[in-house]
């Protein structure tokens, strides 16, 4: 009874104060971070102020991304000089969105360690990045191109700067880094050499962990690689180089991702000074014997070159569909090389020992239309009977033909419409087989065919294969 006592008149002594005391009075102001009078002491929201909405207009990019910041689709965005997405800071692309590189500072995007790039787009909503320039006077390295940095492993002795002239340095010890996401991305006329092997390539991706998302990408006019990897373990999808300069796909210091489904299809009359192939393949650039290995994996590949058939006129510098160097352990299933002065290109001992002994792997490819199928360099352990011998080996289901009309692909060497797709009765319908042991993680998706495509066309509704003309 007399707690109850104490407890009531407590109450009524609390009542009393309340009322005594006047009350506190909030401070009024905006609490929208988004306003442009955002006030962060305030605590009773009033008055928030926005800057107009830009319907349609271009918005130059000329400082560096240092917080969370969204790109919307009802705007264009001109890159002006190098653009840096700072560590810390995530850049948000909607889908539908065009980014415009600027020629005379030779616009780029380069996300650097612990930055983000979220450019989600969708079938009917690509996010595209392209030339400033007018349509139809575009051109090959119009602007920089998109540079991804990331924390994962490479074989380096120390971190290494990217290579174009950037300020950006990549890897580290995290296999599983996340740069974000690029999925529905069109990427054309970017690549530009500022130096000998100082060049940004249409995508390069310097130390990028499997966190990453890459998935259906369209590199088209590029002035240098179309794709190049240095270093790291991201994987990647639906991939499409079209008429680069240099090579489609190009693997060193240590790349450790896998690709599924991937497409080239070059010009004839265009290629670089250094050779052009389909893919370029080293572990680093002395052919050192050190880990991790450049160990790519890749199934489903259709690499379409310059000869469309034997009488086809195609630029002197074009040189392989394949040149594995350089101490490389790169794998390759499931895929069809066609119409290059050469096919597989093994180069050095040390890369020929990695075939030998199994690291090195090439498993039911076709080659088809080349000058010349198989090659080594002269003076090596290997010579032309020791190539054919091992490309032969029993159970590997490797096969040559000597036209790319024995592929029976619908068409596969058009310029402005092409289609990949086979017919009917080709050999590419059947013959894949994912039972070897890089492939059978959950990454990989088994399916019947060799190359890049069975019976669905996945470049339909968001690649473009005449982006000259484009009115963007």
């Amino acid at each position: 009874m007399t707690i109850l006592k104490n407890n009531a008149l407590s109450l009524l002594l609390l009542g009393a104060v309340a009322v005594a005391l006047p009350a506190c009075k909030k401070k009024e102001g905006c609490t929208d971070p988004l306003a442009t009078n955002y006030d962060p002491d305030a605590d009773k929201d009033c008055c928030c102020e926005y800057a107009p909405v830009n319907t349609g207009g271009t918005i130059e990019v000329t400082a560096n991304i240092t917080s969370n910041t969204t790109w919307t689709s009802n705007n264009k965005y001109l890159l002006k000089g190098f653009i840096y997405v700072e560590d810390g800071a995530t850049l948000t692309i909607q889908p539908g969105t065009i980014i415009k590189g600027d020629k005379p500072t030779k616009g780029t995007l380069i996300v650097k360690r612990g930055g983000r790039l979220i450019a989600d787009g969708t079938a009917s909503q690509p996010i595209v990045f392209t030339s400033n320039q007018a349509a139809g006077s575009r051109d090959y390295g119009d602007w920089g191109g998109i540079i991804l940095c990331g924390r994962a492993p490479h074989n380096q002795p120390s971190d290494p700067i990217i290579e174009g002239g950037v300020d950006a340095q990549y890897g580290g010890t995290d296999p599983n880094d996340n740069s974000g996401i690029l999925r529905y991305v069109r990427i054309e006329f970017a690549g530009i050499p500022f130096q000998p092997n100082q060049e940004i390539n249409g995508l390069t991706m310097g130390g990028v962990g499997r966190g990453t998302t890459i998935e259906h990408i369209q590199v088209s006019y590029c002035g240098d690689d179309s794709y190049e990897w240095f270093g790291g373990t991201v994987n990647a999808r639906n991939l499409i180089a079209f008429r680069g300069w240099d090579d489609d796909f190009d693997q060193d210091f240590g790349w450790q991702g896998k690709v599924q489904f991937a497409v080239s299809l070059r010009d004839p009359n265009v290629a670089d000074q250094s050779s052009s192939n389909g893919f370029e393949c080293d572990n680093d650039a002395a052919g050192n014997a050190v880990a991790p290995y450049s160990q790519g994996t890749w199934s489903n590949v259709s690499i379409f070159g310059p000869k469309a058939d034997a009488g086809t006129t195609v630029n002197a510098q074009y040189a392989r569909a394949l040149h594995l160097r350089r101490n490389t352990q790169t794998r390759v299933f499931n895929s069809v090389f066609a119409g290059y002065p050469t096919g597989l290109y093994i180069d050095g001992n040390s890369t020929q020992a990695n075939a030998t002994n199994g690291d090195l792997m090439f498993r039911n490819n076709v080659i088809a239309g080349m000058g010349t199928s198989l090659n080594v360099p002269s003076g090596q352990n290997w010579d032309q009977a020791a190539i054919t011998s091992w490309f032969n080996t029993s159970g590997w289901n490797n096969t040559v033909y000597a036209n790319n009309s024995e592929l029976q692909v619908a068409a596969p060497f058009n310029l402005t419409a092409p289609n990949f797709l086979p017919n009917a009765g080709s050999p590419l319908l059947s013959g894949a087989d994912f039972t070897w042991s890089p492939l059978t993680d959950s990454f990989f998706t088994p399916v019947t065919y060799r190359g890049a495509f069975g019976s669905t066309d996945w470049t339909a509704g968001w690649a473009n294969w005449n982006p000259q003309t484009t009115n963007y």
